[in-house]
């Protein structure tokens, strides 16, 4: 059965260019992004790994930790990471996941027989501190990742997590929310001090709660 929104992120224990990963207990209390990779040496997903360690620091910011995954071994993980340091001008300091018997990605319907039989495809998890899957993303080998898109979706997800609002279409960071519409209209001051506008009773807007 595939994985949907809000299952628990099936757990597994594999080893990675970092050693033995753990998968639950590496996540601890926080976040965590999983995402898949065909094989090593691959040159889009060299771009992609070269573009996650480069902006990991916004990851940390925001308590999330991230994992790769390629159905190839650690010795070629190894070989491809001093590819992706020399070509990306970067370091990659997160772990990959080797997956040569596919256990993992069987587990995350990673492999989608229309596109290959064998190599996973550009699939990612986003997985909260509740172990529950709380977005994926599905992408063609072809199509590279949007990583600052990654990063929107984590802010969306932390901030809608812990208050009641949800994020209209195209938000970014500091923008105005939504009012859910399970809070009643006379609950609204209360709960949204910094004010709110009612366009329409269904649409009901306030400044980003969680900002100072």
């Amino acid at each position: 059965m595939a994985l949907r929104l809000g299952d628990i992120a099936p757990d597994f224990t594999a080893e990675t260019s970092q050693g033995t990963l753990h998968f639950h207990e590496w996540i601890g209390d926080g976040w965590a992004v999983l995402f898949s990779h065909p094989r090593d040496y691959t040159p889009v997903c060299t771009t992609e790994l070269g573009a996650v360690a480069k902006i990991k620091d916004e990851f940390d910011r925001r308590g999330v930790k991230v994992a790769a995954l390629s159905v190839d071994p650690i010795d070629s993980h190894h070989g491809w990471i001093a590819d992706i340091n020399e070509t990306q001008n970067t370091t990659v300091n997160f772990p990959i996941i080797a997956d040569p018997d596919r256990k993992v990605s069987d587990l995350y319907d990673m492999i989608h027989p229309n596109a290959s039989d064998t190599f996973t495809v550009r699939s990612v998890f986003i997985i909260g501190p509740d172990k529950k899957v709380k977005l994926i993303f599905t992408y063609p080998a072809s199509t590279g990742r949007n990583f600052a898109e990654i990063l929107r979706v984590i802010d969306s997800l932390q901030l809608t997590a812990n208050h009641s609002v949800a994020t209209p279409a195209n938000w970014e960071n500091g923008q105005d929310c939504v009012i859910l519409p399970s809070v009643k209209q006379e609950e609204v001051e209360a709960k949204f001090p910094k004010g709110h506008v009612v366009v329409k009773p269904y649409l009901r807007l306030t400044p980003q709660p969680n900002l100072d």
